[in-house]
């Protein structure tokens, strides 16, 4: 009997070790939806206007780098109908739900106070939209001018201190009129997160983020309006900045934005692991997410483009921008991309131009016609764009297809990826090997995602095992606990 007993301690003893090694370090998971509306063809025009307004935003002062860049186009501050891609967060005790634009293109993370006059009180997405109440989450404390992470914001963002009330506050301008202002607040944000294998436990930390009391243009209408930016930017106040300092999460973070049907995808607090991902270095010193793009090909073959003109000086470079709807290229770079893209369909499309922008009749499949569009960038990490990735679908115009390139062109200034090229691919930001990794990728598709910062420790999210030193240390644990089992079972079977 005695015997018996040891036996299920045994047993017991291994179950706990491998639970204790599978626990590892959490994940945090947000969901991501889509907001343009299915089967709503929206006009190029719009999406520049809509582009230009969040392009007056990396300028006037989310981040504290300058980026200077001209549009070429029209801008209409009414339309409706574009797309972006959201996401709830929670915040305060209790929580309340807030939608919130993915932006990796701005730092901070802010949400429409309660006490503002000027916000939005409805949206045309078909949300509703929520405010944030200092005084009903018992969690909240404001931000003191004293705070370091108010003196350190002094020194890089639109923050300023009101010495009379002792509050750290914000006053971001924008470019195309709109701005926002508010205050500092510091609060739990409420999370998921992924302990080990099919586990997800409900998590919090504190977080800074804005809340805001004053909105003017854009930001004010109806056929756009959420509740606020997330901002994923490299700057210190930034959510995965500030979580990852304090080791809630890695150093890295992950999307898959869906680019067809009712849209959405996945963003994770943590690196999404796909073995064909391929890496570019990040440009060092840089208030956005810049890489060194140095040529582009088109089936294969390479344009005549200087490389010098997406060089990394002056406001100038190219930089990943989820908040941007569209790609824009600098005019030497544009003009040979879209005429060697137009020479290659000419025996099969009809080239017009639509309201400025250069568009194709299609009679049969785009995959079929189309060429792929190599953007090849440092490290010798090029990034492939299907038709799908670089064509919008405008209808129908005398019993064919309309096609238009998603590629717009800037006089001078960035070079913008947007979510044109974005969607339906990976996409890693790690911010500790100062890298950008991406994939084509079904973005429905379940993904598997590392537990750790370091690249030899691995186990995967929704479809999780382990691997890498995390299974080394799971191996040994299991190996000192079976050879216990071992001799349990060898000593109860003398015994009987």
């Amino acid at each position: 009997m005695r015997c018996f007993l040891s036996l299920l301690l045994a047993l017991a003893s291994l179950l706990l070790l491998v639970s204790l090694v599978y626990s590892g370090l959490p994940r945090s998971f947000l969901s991501l939806e889509r907001a343009i509306p299915l089967g709503h063809p929206v006009e190029l025009e719009v999406l520049r206007a809509r582009d230009r307004a969040r392009h007056a935003r990396i300028l006037k002062g989310v981040v504290g780098g300058v980026v200077d860049f001209s549009v070429e186009g029209t801008s209409d501050p009414y339309a409706t109908g574009y797309g972006l891609y959201f996401t709830k967060v929670k915040l305060g005790s209790p929580p309340r739900e807030f939608r919130v634009q993915i932006d990796t293109g701005s730092d901070i993370l802010w949400v429409a106070c309660n006490a503002c006059s000027d916000c939005p009180r409805s949206s045309d997405l078909g949300i509703e939209l929520n405010f944030f109440d200092t005084v009903s989450s018992s969690t909240a404390m404001l931000v003191s001018c004293s705070d370091q992470i108010c003196t350190s914001a002094l020194q890089s963002t639109g923050t300023e201190c009101s010495p009379q009330i002792n509050q750290c506050s914000y006053t971001f301008e924008y470019g195309d009129g709109s701005g926002t202002s508010g205050y500092y607040v510091s609060d739990l944000m409420h999370f998921d997160m992924m302990l080990g294998q099919s586990v997800l436990a409900n998590s919090s930390a504190n977080v800074v983020f804005g809340c805001s009391t004053y909105q003017s243009g854009e930001l004010t209408k109806t056929d756009k309006a959420v509740d606020g930016i997330f901002g994923f930017g490299p700057g210190a106040l930034s959510v995965i900045s500030q979580l990852s300092s304090r080791g809630v999460t890695p150093g890295v973070f992950s999307h898959c934005l869906k680019g067809e049907g009712s849209g959405g995808g996945i963003l994770v607090l943590g690196e999404i692991l796909e073995p064909s991902i391929v890496y570019s270095p990040l440009v060092p010193s840089q208030p956005h997410y810049n890489l060194n793009l140095q040529s582009i090909a088109v089936n294969g073959q390479p344009l005549p483009i200087d490389s010098a003109v997406f060089a990394t000086f002056n406001n100038k470079g190219t930089i990943v921008d989820s908040g941007t709807t569209l790609a824009y290229f600098v005019q030497e770079a544009y003009d040979p991309l879209v005429n060697a893209i137009t020479a290659a369909v000419s025996q099969s499309a009809n080239p017009i131009i639509s309201k400025g922008d250069q568009c194709y009749l299609v009679q049969s499949s785009i995959g079929d016609i189309f060429p792929p569009v190599s953007l090849n960038f440092a490290g010798g990490a090029s990034m492939v764009l299907k038709p799908e990735q670089y064509l919008i679908r405008y209808g129908f115009l005398d019993e064919s297809a309309l096609w238009c390139i998603g590629f717009q062109k800037v006089q001078e200034g960035v070079t913008i990826l947007g979510d044109v090229v974005l969607k339906d691919k990976i996409f890693v930001y790690d911010l500790v090997r100062q890298r950008i990794g991406w994939t084509n990728y079904d973005c429905s598709l379940s993904v598997n995602v590392s537990l750790t910062t370091s690249k030899d420790e691995y186990i995967n999210a929704r479809k999780r095992s382990a691997s890498g030193s995390q299974m080394d240390t799971l191996t040994n644990l299991l190996s000192v606990s079976v050879g216990i089992l071992i001799v349990y079972i060898l000593v109860f079977m003398e015994s009987l």
